[in-house]
C-alpha cells in the first residue's frame, strides 16, 4: 500500500485473518518478546472476523471480555456465531480460542446507515493541534535505555501526547489523559479496516488513565494489571489514518478494579467513537507475583 509505514503495513496484514472453515478464522501474533498477546490485537482481529461474516451495515458497537492471557507463540482461532441477521441490525458473537480454551469473547452489532433528525454530542476539548506536538519517539528519547527494544521498534500508530506522558515522574495526578492518534500511513477505503485499527489503538492508553492518580508503573514488581472488559460505540464514519483526539478519564477505582472512559473526536470536532474499559489493578507481595494475571 502506498504511503503506509512498515509497522502499519504489518498491522494491516495482522488483521487480514485467515478463513479456515465456515465461520472460523485464524490469526497470528507479532514475533515479539511479550508474556501475553496485546488485548487490542485480539479485539481487532475478533471484530474483523465478525465483520467478514456480515453482508451489510457498519459496526456500531462491541462488548468484549478478556478471559485469559493470550499466548503470543501460537495462532488464535476465532469462531463466529451468526446470532441474527435483521433488516436494520446484524449481531455476531466471536470467541477467541487457544489451547482448547476461550481467551476472549465479543458481541458485535452492525447497523445499516439511517438518517435521523435527532443529534447532539459533547463538544471536543480545546487542545493544541497534533502537528504542533512532538512525536512519541521524540518524547521517549530520555527513556531510551529503559525501554530498549520497545523504543527502537517501529509503531503503527502515531501518537502525540498533550501534556506529560502518563508514566512520567512529572505527570499530573488527575485521572485524565489526552493525545492525538492516527494510523502511520494512508489506509484503503475499507470502513471495517478503519474500525478495526481504531479498536486496536483504543486499548493502548485507557489503562494508563486508571493508573494516573497512583504511584504505580506497569513494570513495578508488586503490580498486576490487565484489561477485563472493553466496550465501544461507533457513532459516525471516520478514517483511522486521519488525526483523532483521544480524550480519556477514569471516574473510579475500587476493589482491585479501575474504570476508564474514552472519546475519539475528528479534527473537525465530531465525536466519532465512545468507549469504556474496566481493568484489574492488583497489588501483590513481590515474592508471589505470578507471570500472568489470574482473573
Amino acid at each position: 500500500m502506498i504511503g503506509v509505514s512498515v509497522a502499519l503495513d504489518f498491522l494491516v496484514k495482522l488483521l487480514d485473518i485467515e478463513p479456515i472453515e465456515v465461520n472460523i478464522f485464524r490469526g497470528v501474533s507479532p514475533d515479539e518478546h511479550r508474556q501475553r498477546v496485546f488485548g487490542g490485537q485480539v479485539a481487532a482481529q475478533s471484530l474483523m472476523a465478525a465483520g467478514r461474516t456480515v453482508e451489510r451495515g457498519r459496526v456500531h458497537s462491541l462488548h468484549a471480555y478478556f478471559l485469559r492471557p493470550g499466548d503470543p507463540n501460537v495462532p488464535i482461532l476465532y469462531e463466529v456465531d451468526r446470532i441474527r441477521d435483521g433488516r436494520s441490525f446484524t449481531t455476531r458473537r466471536v470467541v477467541a480460542i487457544q489451547h482448547g480454551q476461550a481467551i476472549f469473547n465479543m458481541a458485535a452489532s452492525f447497523h445499516t446507515d439511517e438518517d435521523g433528525p435527532l443529534e447532539h454530542q459533547f463538544p471536543m476539548p480545546d487542545v493544541p493541534p497534533p502537528d504542533s506536538l512532538p512525536t512519541l519517539h521524540e518524547r521517549l528519547e530520555p527513556y531510551r535505555e529503559r525501554l530498549s527494544d520497545w523504543f527502537a521498534r517501529p509503531h503503527p500508530i502515531d501518537q502525540r501526547h498533550i501534556g506529560e506522558l502518563p508514566w512520567s515522574d512529572d505527570r499530573a495526578s488527575e485521572p485524565v489523559q489526552r493525545l492525538w492518534i492516527r494510523a502511520d500511513g494512508t489506509l484503503p477505503d475499507d470502513p471495517l479496516l478503519h474500525t478495526c485499527i481504531a479498536t486496536y489503538a483504543s486499548d493502548m492508553s485507557l489503562f494508563d488513565t486508571m493508573l494516573a492518580p497512583h504511584d504505580i508503573r506497569w513494570d513495578d514488581a508488586d503490580f498486576m494489571g490487565a484489561s477485563l472488559d472493553h466496550c465501544m460505540w461507533f457513532h459516525r464514519p471516520f478514517r483511522a489514518d486521519e488525526w483523532l483526539l483521544y480524550d480519556m478519564d477514569s471516574p473510579n477505582a475500587y476493589g482491585a478494579r479501575g474504570l476508564a472512559r474514552g472519546f475519539l473526536y475528528s479534527q473537525h470536532g465530531q465525536l466519532v467513537v465512545s468507549m469504556v474499559q474496566e481493568g484489574l489493578m492488583r497489588l501483590v507481595p513481590r515474592s508471589t507475583t505470578p507471570v500472568t494475571p489470574e482473573r
